[in-house]
């Protein structure tokens, strides 16, 4: 590790890819493979710069909020640059997101300008803002939008060819970059600083929705260059990311992390496909990979797995949620990569707090998730209050330094929840110090369900489906999952005289909240397990699932 402050430390995100570009100007910067689209670090910084004019050109000022709401797609990536350059701040939008949803961070995070793809499997994102702002169907001439339900919302730009009346696409933002000089970008980009927040991402609210995490260039840079660093990260690395940008994982880890070391970002496919993964590797000679558990399984047991020449690949990151040794082991012995590592934290952190090396030994790879990065303090605290616990006592783990948010937007009672008056951050998330130094995460003191390395929080579900007519309280729970991790489990108590169908219950969340939020289980009930206080206990409800459903293997629980 380097004892020396770091050279993006003190930088802008413009500033250190500026400084990349020029050191590498010809090395892949990014690369669909999929789509044919390939651009050098130079191509990608000239082509970055073109958009935020564009975005200048829309009246974007610096601190305004711009939305992106799209899978993995080539102007994301863009559009994330972008952004940084015009001193904007970038809100990432999970593709995932219904009408309800989307209303709620166009309007909390105050987004001026959206920019959006067309369609993805069963969304059509068209159809869908629609809904929330029907105004996007009458032709605007050129002017800025007003719409009823999304005040601050001034422009939609499609970054495909299609668009609605009131939208602009992408070759007309494009075209309206001539109207803004490059030194009138330069100009903007010069009034920026480290501190400044270049990037709100929302995490999922234990009061019903989500919170937006402000975070800095400072905080994105430091997290990025940590990473790779542990990574052993360099200009002649490829990395194959089929992890969401909408994610930290993608957009900072990967996007950041690869635009800090002159790597190449490899983008396999839209959304996550365990073959085209698999391709990309081969094809483009990817040296690191990322990915949750699930990921890493699905392209280990894909039927043509053996097929491909994984060589190449020697690193990467696993994160999301407790990674099964013997999926380790697959990803060492079987894909190669040998000196992939385990990273933990959350999107308040930037989001790494802990991280394995590429030489710490395979029982450290599974049973931790490694010590913290440089410059970040960690301690184990007492739940519920801040005085620390003996070393292999368990408590909740706190986090502080550079990766800790700014805060959360518009949310100051949340943010001061979230952080102590002298920087600790709780995480939520219970923890052990091992007699060797390594972190290990055995349980969550916050009511949260990871599926898939998505994070939710069963209030959100609850508030929603509390909205049903016939239902009169609900219980949600997470049941554990051989592939996801977890599943989401309704218990759900109908109103009096009401009759209610497990089938009913799915069928009202489907198409209103986003699809991993739908439960897989729901289970119609009289009654729940309480405390002689009458507080549910959800374990109760949770061991009852398992052995209605027969999760025991899952659980990890023997059966006679």
């Amino acid at each position: 590790m380097s004892d020396t402050s770091p050279w993006v430390d003190g930088l802008t995100i413009a500033q250190a890819v500026g400084q990349t570009a020029r050191r590498f100007p010809t090395n892949d910067a990014v690369v669909f493979p999929q789509l044919g689209y390939r651009r050098s670090y130079a191509e990608f910084l000239t082509e970055a710069k073109e958009i935020a004019r564009g975005l200048l050109s829309l009246g974007v000022e610096r601190g305004d909020a711009i939305g992106i709401w799209s899978t993995n797609w080539p102007e994301w990536v863009m559009v994330q640059f972008a952004a940084a350059h015009a001193g904007a701040i970038l809100v990432n939008i999970n593709p995932a997101y219904r009408p309800r949803e989307l209303e709620y961070v166009l309007n909390q995070a105050d987004i001026r300008v959206l920019l959006l793809s067309d369609s993805f499997k069963t969304s059509n994102y068209f159809e869908i803002l629609a809904e929330v702002c029907p105004e996007i169907n009458t032709e605007t001439k050129g002017q800025p939008l007003k719409t009823a339900k999304c005040p601050k919302l001034r422009h939609v730009v499609s970054i495909k060819n299609a668009k609605r009346p009131g939208m602009l696409n992408w070759q007309e933002l494009k075209a309206r970059a001539a109207e803004v000089t490059g030194e009138e970008l330069e100009k903007r980009a010069a009034q920026l600083v480290p501190e400044d927040v270049v990037n709100i991402q929302y995490t999922s609210g234990t009061t019903g929705f989500p919170k937006g995490a402000m975070l800095t260039h400072r905080n994105l840079l430091l997290n990025a260059y940590y990473v790779g660093e542990r990574m052993s990260f360099g200009p002649k690395d490829r990395l194959c990311i089929p992890v969401p940008l909408y994610h930290c994982f993608g957009c900072v880890m990967g996007t950041l992390m690869c635009s800090i070391y002159g790597a190449c970002m490899v983008f396999p496919s839209e959304g996550f496909d365990a073959l085209a993964a698999l391709e990309a590797v081969q094809n483009e000679r990817c040296t690191g990979i990322f990915g949750v558990p699930t990921m890493f399984i699905a392209e280990l047991n894909h039927p043509r797995f053996a097929e491909f020449d994984l060589s190449s690949l020697r690193t990467g990151i696993m994160a999301g949620s407790p990674c099964p040794v013997e999926v380790m082991r697959g990803v060492v012995e079987k894909m190669g990569a040998n000196e992939i590592t385990i990273a933990y934290g959350l999107t308040e952190a930037s989001p790494v707090i802990t991280q394995t090396t590429k030489t710490d030994s395979l029982e450290h790879r599974v049973g931790t998730v490694g010590k913290p990065l440089p410059g970040l303090e960690v301690k184990i605290v007492k739940p519920g209050t801040l005085e620390p616990v003996a070393r292999g006592e368990p408590g909740e783990l706190m986090v502080r330094g550079h990766g800790v948010m700014k805060g959360y937007y518009n949310m100051p009672e949340q943010t001061a929840a979230a952080i102590e008056p002298d920087g600790w951050l709780h995480t939520g998330d219970i923890a052990v110090l091992t007699d060797d130094g390594y972190y290990r995460i055995t349980g969550r003191s916050k009511d949260m369900i990871i599926r898939g390395g998505e994070n939710i929080y069963p209030r959100e579900i609850e508030e929603f489906l509390y909205t049903h007519p016939k239902i009169a309280d609900v219980q949600v729970v997470g049941l554990p999952d051989e592939n996801m991790g977890e599943e989401l489990c309704a218990w759900v108590k109908p109103k009096p005289g009401a009759n209610l169908t497990e089938e009913e219950v799915r069928d009202f969340c489907r198409g209103q909240i986003a699809h991993f939020k739908v439960p897989r289980y729901v289970v119609i009930v009289d009654s729940y397990p309480t405390t002689v206080t009458g507080k549910v206990q959800k374990f109760k409800l949770r061991e009852m699932g398992i052995e209605r459903f027969g999760l025991h293997k899952a659980a990890g629980i023997e059966t006679a």
